[in-house]
């Protein structure tokens, strides 16, 4: 018999590093000062920035003229390795969140971490233990947090939503939200509102039946629950097979976090694509509330209205990139959707109503939508084992990546991606926890290109674009200097005249960029944070980037202090 030593208690990680182990005391964020946050643009409170997801910051201390200044502040890095899965497959994609000089932010593996804003020094970290054998959709990724009543809320991997103390990192409740065995996880950013927590469902690929969930942001406790698969009997239940459980594996996932109207009391959510991706032939009808943007009560969860960008989805074209809210110049409440599809909608956000329709990328061959709406389908995997090539392919015109308004030039400005995709139909049965896709894709190795559009959501004209070599992968934001700052997969950050779109500025960061940056200031100083680390499901939208440097770090720009 062999005779084992005792290994010794663990030690704490913070015992092991420069990690001081607790944040100063913020002043409390609470709705009311959400609701605001654009009162207030040294911080950056929400994950949106502000709950109608413009992506728009106040700070105009970098302007066109000073902005080829801009230099690295301090570089924070997230130590990202990859244990969920391989090391290829991990993504920096998260949202910084600043409150009064200390940034708040996620990174791949469940971890979370408070930095001092203004120097990079680390305060306090968390990891959430996630077991290695989770399956995963799209990555090993998390989009970002949420802050607020003292606490940092994260959703993990294996699909549980934490809060942590927001001075020390402590976990103060810990929930299940979903089922980690049949492939559901949450990936989104959690958004507060009122004294809620809402979060969305991912594992669109593994036939889960997505939902929106809102939790109690004192206890943890679930408020409600929004399935976006009507069961039989509800509201859209007549758009799936009346016979069979195709319905129970349906998909719309909600795995990007939704926008808000506070006066409206509606939360708008866009929803995944419908499961099994490409074989329609199991799921006939429209397949409600599939490939859609929702508008949900935030009191009840119960659906207002809704509008179907894709019915019947046969292409992987998600609707759950985000629902910029803006109003137009005689006060109509708009909503604006740049969809996988590669159509631009403009919606009445009071009613759902179609204002405008157009196109904004340059190749669009599965269909066409006419200016009133109608769908026509044209080409789609509808025979088994026969090749089809589309355009865009599933990655879509535009990721989940976001677009930015500026309230200067009323333009908003998308990042696009023009890549094609080859999918073959097969017919597979569903297993829990498998991907449950009925075709295999190959996206385009070698044809593509990218570009940032100006676009006028009034009239749908393109006032300029940015063209790229490649797709663009990562969300943007506009500043009142005049600027609109953009990442690319090659690793450079841009500064865009926000009129022109002429580049005025750009810093290579050594990996390419898949994030969301955010804009702050700490004692007078505006700075702007963006993660870097290349990775996620890039093969899904730019395989010609398969082998590109991997990264894991978070630059943080200002202008020079003399």
């Amino acid at each position: 018999m062999t005779d084992y030593v005792d290994a010794g208690a663990a030690i704490p990680l913070t015992q092991l590093s420069a990690v001081k182990g607790s944040a100063p005391a913020t002043t409390n964020v609470d709705f009311e000062r959400i609701k605001n946050a654009g009162t207030e643009p040294e911080n950056w409170l929400t994950y949106y920035g502000t709950y109608d997801g413009q992506r728009y910051s106040e700070l105009d201390q970098i302007t066109k003229d000073n902005v080829r200044r801009l230099s690295p502040a301090w570089v924070f890095q997230a130590g990202a390795t990859g244990m969920q899965s391989g090391a290829s497959t991990y993504s920096f994609e998260a949202a910084p969140i600043v409150v009064d000089g200390v940034m708040y932010v996620s990174g791949p593996d469940g971890k979370a971490w408070a930095l001092d804003a203004k120097t990079g020094e680390e305060l306090w970290r968390y990891k959430h233990a996630s077991p290695y054998d989770v399956s995963l959709c799209c990555g090993n990724v998390n989009r970002g947090l949420a802050v607020g009543h003292g606490k940092v809320y994260m959703a993990t991997l294996n699909a549980h939503v934490v809060a942590l103390d927001a001075t020390t990192g402590e976990k103060v409740w810990d929930i299940t939200a979903g089922d980690v065995r049949a492939g559901e996880s949450r990936t989104a950013a959690p958004l507060l509102v009122k004294d809620m927590v809402v979060v969305g469902s991912s594992g669109g690929e593994f036939g889960t039946r997505g939902c929106l969930d809102a939790f109690d942001a004192e206890t943890g406790e679930r408020r409600w629950r929004r399935y976006m698969i009507p069961k039989p009997g509800e509201p859209g239940a007549e758009t799936w097979p009346s016979d069979g459980d195709a319905w129970q594996r349906g998909g719309a996932n909600c795995w990007i976090t939704p926008t808000y109207d506070p006066e409206l009391e509606l939360l708008y959510q866009g929803t995944g694509n419908p499961a099994p991706d490409f074989d329609g032939g199991v799921r006939p009808g429209d397949n409600l509330y599939t490939d859609s943007i929702v508008a949900v009560d935030v009191n009840t969860g119960e659906i207002r209205w809704h509008y179907q960008c894709t019915p019947h989805d046969l292409w992987d074209y998600d609707s759950t990139m985000e629902n910029l809210l803006f109003d137009a110049p005689d006060g109509r409440k708009l909503l604006a959707h740049a969809d996988k599809n590669g159509y631009f909608f403009v919606l009445d956000r009071t009613n759902g109503e179609l204002v405008r329709v157009f196109p904004f990328c340059d190749r669009i061959t599965w269909g066409e939508i006419s200016p009133e709406g109608k769908v026509t389908p044209k080409v789609y995997p509808d025979e088994e084992g026969v090749p089809v090539h589309f355009w865009p392919g599933p990655a879509g015109a535009k990721e989940w990546t976001h677009m930015s308004y500026s309230k200067q030039t009323g333009l908003i400005y998308i990042p696009v991606q023009e890549v094609g995709a080859t999918a073959t139909r097969r017919r597979r049965e569903f297993k829990e926890s498998i991907p449950y896709w009925g075709a295999g894709v190959a996206v385009d190795l070698d044809d593509f290109y990218g570009f940032v559009s100006a676009v006028d959501p009034l009239t749908g004209e393109e006032k300029w674009r940015w063209r790229n070599e490649y797709p663009m992968c990562a969300s943007n934001v506009t500043t009142a200097g005049g600027l609109v700052f953009q990442g690319t997969p090659t690793g450079e950050f841009v500064a865009l005249d926000a009129e022109t779109g002429e580049k005025l500025w750009s810093f290579q960061c050594g990996s390419g960029h898949h994030s969301s940056p955010s804009v702050y200031s700490v004692d007078g100083r505006q700075y702007l944070a963006v993660p870097t680390g290349w990775g996620g499901w890039i093969e899904g939208f730019l395989p010609g980037l398969l082998g590109a440097a991997a990264g894991d770090a978070l630059f943080v720009f200002a202008l020079p202090e003399d």
